[in-house]
Order: structure tokens, then C-alpha cells, then sequence
């Protein structure tokens, strides 16, 4: 009777078979439930301020492109009448949206070929044909990239002025007058264009030269011991190896000029004659000049399915050469 006692004082044995859990499990699951509690707890704040301000805006903004939403129902949004897709419609048949539709592709046709093309041979030049003040011609190249949009349009005001202008006084010295940059409807937007150029050409030359530094030497020395020459080396090793760069350099440039507001809204106010008229620019005159909010929602999304278009293609295209 004794050793049954003992026996049963003893603990049980855990049985160990192919559906018991590994020893310490447990100890691990209850660890990571806690490290994902604290991770949930520090994302708070963060997912608080994107919903509040993001998230619901862009839901909101969605719905209200539906709706005859306009002045009237800021107070009262409720009131506002489901119309459908009228604003859609009513889009396609507007000739000043058509019209800023086509002097944003304008701008985004000529800019985005230029950027990437001035911003590419700047980084070349800095990565390796410049060895004196290599940081100076860097940091002057980016300063307009951090550069406030006002400081940015009086610095080119000045440069663009018929009158007293720096161009207007370089014609004069040659005996000719300077033309109206900023009135003309033809050179306005061409002027808006080489305005953007310069003012991001510094965001292109950064990545241009992280990607350069990525690229061996090994490659490029094994290309020199065969005989290519520096343009050989350029086309052959550069560009191909380049690729990846070049093409996300493309793509956030593309997304930036589709949105371009600043250029258009400080300098020229979208004229003269609707000439440097952009999306995002009649966007913010029907949404807050006019308060046809709902009209203005809707450009948004057109803008927003556009973007989508034009940036999953270059992803693509991305995803596909670097195979």
C-alpha cells in the first residue's frame, strides 16, 4: 500500500508523441502574443492619424464624386444628391478638363524625358569625371529639391521678367528684346517645363548616383581590358545595369509631374489663356474657387485611375527587364 501511495504522489508523465507540442511552445506562442500586443499598441498612434486622415478623406472624397456636393452641404453633407456617375460623364465633355488634360500630359511628355536625361549625365559627371568640389556641385544640384516653392517662383520671375529680367538683360546686350516668357501661350508652359526640370533634376541626380556606385568595378575594368571606349562602356554596362534605376527614377518623377500644382498655381495662375492649365490645378479651382466639390472629387479620381495606368505599366515594364 505504501508504493501505491508514492506512486500516485508522484506527477504524471507528459506523453510525448507525433501531436504534442515541442517543449517550451507554449512559453514561445504566449511571447510572440505579447510582442505582437506591443507592436499593435506602438502602431496605434500611427493608424489613428492615417484613418482620421487619410483613410477616411479618401473614402469620403470617393463617395462625394457621386454627389451634386457643393457649398450648401458643408454644413449639411447629407443633403447632398446621389447623382451617379454624372460628374464622370460631364468630365469627358468639359473642354477645360480636356484642356488641362492635355497640357498635363504636355508637361509630363516633355519633363519627365528631360529630368531623367539631364539628371542622368549630372550624375555621371559627379560619379566620375569630377574629382575637385565634388560635394559642392552636389549639394548645389539638390538645393533646389529642398528649395520652398515661393523662393523657387521669385528667383524665376526674375530670370523670366520681359523688362528687367536676367535673360532680358542678356538680349539686350545683342541689340534684341527679350520675349514674355510667362505671357506667351506658347512659351509659358515650355518656361513651366524648364522650371520643373531644374527644380528636381537634383532627386534623379541622388538616385543616378547610388545606383552608379552600385555597379562593380570589376565590370566596368574588364570592359576597359577589352578595348571599350567611354561611350561603349556607357551604352553596354551603364544604361543595362542602370535599369532598375532608371526606371523607378521614371516612375516617382511621372507620378510627380501627373500632379503638377505649384508651377502652374504660383507663376502663371494656369494662363495665360488656360495654357499652363493643369489637372491638379483646374482640380483646385472647381473644388475651392467655385466649391463644386463633387465635380472636383471626381477630376481627383480620373487623375487617381490615370496614375494607376501610367505607374503599373512602368512596374512592369520594370518587373520584365530585370528578369
Amino acid at each position: 500500500m505504501g508504493t501505491t501511495t508514492a506512486r500516485a504522489a508522484q506527477p504524471a508523465e507528459v506523453k510525448k508523441g507525433p501531436g504534442a507540442p515541442p517543449p517550451g511552445a507554449t512559453r514561445r506562442k504566449r511571447s510572440m502574443g505579447v510582442q505582437n500586443a506591443a507592436g499593435w499598441l506602438f502602431s496605434t498612434p500611427f493608424l489613428a492619424l492615417f484613418t482620421v486622415f487619410m483613410a477616411f478623406p479618401i473614402l469620403a472624397t470617393l463617395l462625394m464624386s457621386f454627389t451634386d456636393f457643393g457649398l450648401r452641404n458643408v454644413t449639411r453633407p447629407w443633403e447632398a444628391n446621389f447623382i451617379g456617375f454624372e460628374n464622370y460623364t460631364e468630365l469627358f465633355g468639359d473642354e477645360k478638363f480636356l484642356t488641362s488634360l492635355f497640357n498635363t500630359a504636355y508637361f509630363v511628355v516633355v519633363g519627365v524625358p528631360l529630368t531623367i536625361a539631364l539628371g542622368l549625365v549630372v550624375a555621371v559627371l559627379l560619379n566620375n569625371g569630377i574629382d575637385r568640389a565634388r560635394t559642392f556641385f552636389r549639394v548645389g544640384f539638390y538645393a533646389p529639391v529642398v528649395t520652398t516653392i515661393v523662393a523657387v517662383a521669385v528667383v524665376w520671375r526674375f530670370v523670366l521678367d520681359p523688362s528687367d529680367g536676367l535673360i532680358a538683360g542678356l538680349f539686350s546686350e545683342v541689340g534684341l528684346t527679350a520675349p514674355d516668357f510667362l505671357g506667351s501661350e506658347t512659351l509659358a508652359m515650355p518656361s513651366m517645363i524648364a522650371m520643373a526640370v531644374w527644380r528636381n533634376v537634383g532627386t534623379v541626380m541622388v538616385l543616378f548616383i547610388a545606383g552608379l556606385q552600385a555597379i562593380p568595378t570589376e565590370v566596368r575594368e574588364a570592359a576597359r581590358l577589352d578595348g571599350a571606349g567611354v561611350w561603349q562602356e556607357f551604352r553596354g554596362i551603364t544604361v543595362p545595369l542602370l535599369r532598375p534605376t532608371l526606371l523607378y527614377a521614371t516612375v516617382i518623377t511621372t507620378i510627380g509631374y501627373l500632379n503638377v500644382f505649384e508651377e502652374p498655381f504660383v507663376m502663371t495662375q494656369g494662363g495665360p489663356s488656360d495654357s499652363t492649365l493643369t489637372v491638379s490645378l483646374n482640380m483646385y479651382r472647381e473644388g475651392f474657387n467655385f466649391f463644386h466639390m463633387g465635380y472636383a472629387s471626381a477630376m481627383a479620381y480620373v487623375l487617381f485611375v490615370v496614375i494607376m495606368g501610367i505607374t503599373v505599366l512602368q512596374l512592369r515594364l520594370l518587373k520584365d527587364n530585370t528578369k
